[in-house]
């Protein structure tokens, strides 16, 4: 459109001053049309000039957004994981001697103390063992007896020169060699004794039991491969968890100056309960490059339960005067990471920002904001550095216009 104004406007100067200097060429009647249709041209073009040129008289309407003041508070600095509960102890019970279930006493997944009977065994065969033993030995002593009597008598016999030294040695041979035999007679009837006490199967250890792997009525032998139940102490019980290698000089380093506590967070359980850690591996994992930790839980409640999986949360300290912000309200561009701040002219200002740890949707700014600055955390998408803000309540539900 300029071009052609302007172009028009050329050309029709160049008409006129040939009409002025008389060279135009025309007939006399036609210089009037063309000096109108001129003067038309000119003020059509400085009409559109002026108006392309206007200035805007609306206002950019404000961009609404929901603000939070920074908030200074203390922090705790924690390390999260994956945990796997595990049982304080666990005994696979076996039964140490050859014979027939007789009776299982207990219920399978119930709670037993240590001390408390498991199963019996058929225990006749033993209680015959047992009683052959002793009478073996009432055997063995009373030939003892004997024996010790007659090298009584050969020893004064030597000793008056009546026999000789070799009838003295055999006396004396044949009494200790009963008096051993009485020995190993004893030793038999404690060996039969034991193996007869092992016919009772009694729990080692206070837990819960499992299910019954043998029945009553079967055959089980001494030290199977196969246990007759499993039984888990979990009270207290472990929990398992591995942290990666670069938290090691942290975890040792805060663990020297006192107890580190560990949160186990499951499902359904509305208060997670905490332990104290106790154990850390002395090697790194090189496959992971973890390292493996066990923290210790009194789960009195039982809400802990072996082979659980759940989140761990081991606090290592807490930090003070941190500068707290909702982590929606962190952004990230080409530059790194940012928030927008809402200026006393209620204009938005885009501030670089440094951000450490993130925790419960809160993120610490250690460089970059101060206490009570207002941040957007709604309404980032329509916002520029120094646009007009409007500020809604939380909860309003800014809508953002998304490309």
């Amino acid at each position: 459109m300029a071009v052609v104004q302007f172009s028009g406007i050329s050309r029709a100067n160049t008409l006129q001053d040939g009409i002025m200097n008389g060279q135009h060429g025309l007939p006399e009647g036609r210089i009037p049309l063309i000096l109108a249709f001129n003067l038309s041209l000119l003020a059509f073009a400085l009409g559109c000039s002026s108006q392309a040129q206007a200035p805007k008289t609306r206002d950019t309407p404000s961009v609404p957004v929901v603000v939070v003041p920074a908030v200074q508070k203390t922090v705790p600095v924690e390390i999260r994981a994956i945990g796997n509960v595990e049982a304080f102890s666990t005994v696979s019970v076996k039964s140490q001697v050859e014979g027939i279930v007789e009776r299982a006493h207990f219920m399978e997944g119930q709670d037993v103390q240590e001390g408390d009977l498991l199963f019996t065994v058929d225990s006749r065969p033993f209680e015959t063992a047992l009683h052959q033993a002793e009478a073996n030995l009432a055997r063995d002593a009373a030939v003892e007896k004997n024996a010790k009597a007659q090298a009584d008598r050969y020893t004064k016999l030597f000793e008056a020169g009546i026999v000789s030294q070799e009838q003295y040695d055999q006396f004396q041979t044949s009494a200790e060699s009963y008096e051993a035999a009485v020995r190993a007679d004893k030793a038999a009837i404690e060996k039969a004794k034991l193996d007869l006490s092992y016919c009772t199967i009694r729990s080692p250890i206070a837990g819960r039991t499992g299910s019954h792997i043998v029945h009553e009525g079967n055959l089980v032998k001494a030290n199977a491969d196969t246990p007759l139940v499993v039984i888990n102490q979990i009270s207290p019980i472990y929990v398992n968890f591995s942290v990666p290698e670069g938290y090691l000089s942290d975890i040792r380093r805060y663990w020297a100056r006192g107890e580190l506590r560990v949160q186990a967070i499951v499902p359904n359980v509305n208060r997670p309960p905490e332990g104290l850690l106790t154990f850390l591996d002395n090697t790194v994992d090189t496959t992971t490059g973890t390292v493996k930790l066990k923290a210790k839980f009194d789960n009195l409640d039982r809400q802990l339960w072996p082979g659980q999986f759940g989140n761990v949360v081991l606090r290592l300290t807490t930090q003070p005067n941190a500068i707290v912000v909702p982590s929606q309200a962190v952004q990230t561009g080409q530059s790194g990471q940012y928030v927008f701040v809402i200026k006393p002219d209620m204009t938005a200002e885009s501030r670089p920002i440094i951000v450490g740890r993130s925790l419960d949707g809160e993120t610490v700014v250690d460089q970059g904001l101060q206490p009570d600055e207002r941040v957007v955390i709604d309404g980032q998408l329509r916002l520029a550095p120094g646009m007009k803000v409007a500020i809604k309540a939380p909860g309003a539900g800014v809508q953002e216009k998304r490309s």
